[in-house]
């Protein structure tokens, strides 16, 4: 059935709805041409035209354009204080709240780079990005969804109040603080909600260029360390008008999502694509199917912003409870896989709405391709959309898009024919120019003719339309977060009783993907397989933890002639052992 016969027509007569392509030109009236500006200014732009339209949204408070535009100033004051200087780079640990976007519009302001931090991170993995994304300033919370940072920082760096970084992190200056629960701050801790007061505002010059770095966002590579993916503030701002472009926004869009902001996907297609329709958003600081749909009641969201897990929930709950959602006009459901009857049952639980899905990455700054509002549905069931076009945002370059992909042999790097799968390559100016002080893994992730391995397997058909297919690297996404086994791997394997240990990815209906963990145990000392999962949940962040364990001895594993574990068919006797199927990606 095509979405255009029924379900988006249905839409149309009874919201009211403008066409596609309607919206797109009243966009193209609003940007006509497009103008390089660094984060802050772009902000500035728009607050200076609806300074008192709706910009971030919580059940406490609406702050406008011209609050958030206040306040982002006065942070960015404090951050002068400090000493932050221009180049510099200021890590920020901060979930979903408002205090989020006025201190990256602040770092901007001052010319710094952000290092947004996934507040997942045990301490381990905090002291690693401190450490290797050389940051001068931090600004964490002290606690959020049972994880204390403080204390964190306590083993990680001690006397980190006064002496900040110490010998742990020479490079950090200073440490701000935010309490989510009130609580005290240590003594000698800078409050943020203090930061800047009776100081002077910046001046009215951003500090920053277009195309100077705006943020470095760690994701994990191929060596299994996070690897600190390097965005110029014009990478960021163009993505996400192109967002807004490919999804046709209309004016005052309002979004809501609980995808966290340290990550493309919220970032970019949730914060950054709102302000050039002059919309609001509505962060949550984490997901809940009841509140989800309250939320969009109460606060008359138009878009929602979800990975499949999220979408099935939505769904669920409007099974056991049904709720009218007059307000939502629109939906993106991505970043993981989708059963074939998802769509349906969004459209009966969830709509009419508006459905699109896509692809994309950290390296090519979140979405590089997406299905239209008005595509048929056997888009959604059989692609992950088109090569993204971005209107204006693409002026005076080649080919008119942010991110174009070729498609080639995975062995030869030789171009395959159009419609057959191979691996797929990226290049332009929206692909990241590579990875922060890490050479070695840079030049690995391009070829010699400067297109960026996404270690993904795919085609991509004569309309331009990609369809994934697996992938070539062993990372897999559960719940929409990336896993590299090799870092569970590397800390199982610190057991004593641990011989080897491989962590491979099987479907998952709800999470998309899990881990599984093959091991290969000594006689002695004995250990559980809980006592092995416990040592994962308190090294690493939830979403890595595998969900299965399976004991196996060395010969039964599958390897190559070098002796690697062939991890496909660990997967297919996972998939078998456990009675699951097997991943599509693999």
């Amino acid at each position: 059935m095509l979405l255009t016969s029924r379900y988006f027509k249905r839409l149309v007569m009874t919201m009211g709805f403008q066409s596609v392509s309607q919206r797109q030109a009243a966009l193209l009236r609003r940007h006509p041409t497009w103008v390089e500006r660094s984060l802050d200014q772009a902000f500035d732009a728009m607050a200076e035209t609806i300074p008192d339209h709706d910009c971030v949204v919580t059940d406490s408070r609406t702050f406008s354009y011209r609050d958030i535009q206040v306040w982002s100033k006065r942070f960015a004051s404090g951050l002068i204080a400090a000493g932050v200087r221009p180049g510099e780079h200021v890590a920020l640990l901060m979930g979903n709240y408002p205090e989020f976007v006025a201190c990256k519009l602040a770092i901007s302001r001052v010319g710094a780079v952000a290092v947004p931090i996934n507040f997942l991170n045990r301490r381990d993995e905090l002291g690693y990005v401190l450490q290797q994304s050389d940051a001068v300033l931090l600004i964490t919370m002290n606690r959020f969804r049972g994880l204390d940072y403080l204390r964190f920082l306590d083993e990680l760096a001690p006397g980190w109040p006064v002496a900040a970084g110490g010998q742990a992190f020479p490079r950090l200056r200073g440490v701000v603080g935010f309490s989510t629960d009130h609580d005290p701050l240590p003594a000698g801790v800078p409050d943020l909600n203090k930061m800047g007061e009776g100081l002077s505002a910046p001046q009215s010059v951003s500090y920053s260029s277009p195309h100077s770095l705006c943020d470095i966002i760690y994701t994990s590579g191929t060596t299994g360390s996070p690897k600190g993916v390097m965005i110029t503030h014009d990478m960021m701002l163009r993505t996400a008008f192109g967002s807004t472009w490919g999804r046709a926004f209309e004016a005052g869009r309002r979004i809501l999502f609980s995808l966290p902001m340290y990550h493309v996907y919220g970032y970019v297609e949730g914060l950054l694509a709102a302000l050039f329709a002059g919309g609001a958003i509505i962060p949550q600081l984490k997901f809940d199917a009841a509140d989800t749909l309250e939320g969009i009641r109460r606060h008359r969201a138009t878009d929602i912003l979800l990975i499949p897990t999220m979408t099935l929930a939505l769904i669920d709950e409007q099974k056991r409870e049904r709720r009218a959602l007059p307000s939502l006009l629109s939906m993106i459901s991505s970043g993981g896989r989708s059963p074939a009857t998802i769509w349906d049952q969004i459209d009966h639980y969830l709509g009419p709405v508006e459905l699109t899905s896509g692809y994309g990455m950290t390296e090519v700054t979140a979405s590089s391709t997406v299905t239209r509002p008005d595509d048929p549905r056997e888009r959604l069931l059989t692609t992950n959309g088109r090569l993204r076009e971005v209107g204006p945002a693409a002026a005076s370059i080649a080919g008119a898009r942010l991110v174009n992909y070729r498609v080639v042999d995975p062995e030869t790097d030789r171009e395959v024919a159009p419609g057959e799968v191979g691996e797929l390559l990226a290049r332009g100016p929206g692909v990241t120019p590579g990875y922060y002080n890490k050479p070695e893994a840079t030049a690995e992730a391009f070829t010699a003719d400067g297109w960026f391995r996404t270690g993904d397997l795919g085609r991509i058909d004569a309309d331009h339309y990609l369809t994934l297919v697996g992938r070539r690297k062993e990372s897999y996404r559960c719940g929409g977060e990336l896993v590299m086994p090799t870092e569970v791997e590397d800390l199982l394997v610190t057991h004593p009783a641990v011989v080897q240990a491989h962590v491979v990815p099987i479907a998952d209906e709800r999470m998309g993907e899990v881990g599984v963990l093959f091991v290969v145990l000594r006689e002695s000392p004995a250990v559980s397989d809980e006592a092995l999962l416990n040592l994962c949940r308190e090294r690493l962040a939830r979403f890595k933890i595998p969900r299965h364990v399976i004991r196996i001895a060395a010969e039964d594993i599958p390897v190559t002639p070098s002796g690697r574990a062939r991890k496909f068919l660990l997967s297919e006797i996972a998939a078998k052992r456990l009675g699951l199927p097997t991943s599509p990606d693999l």
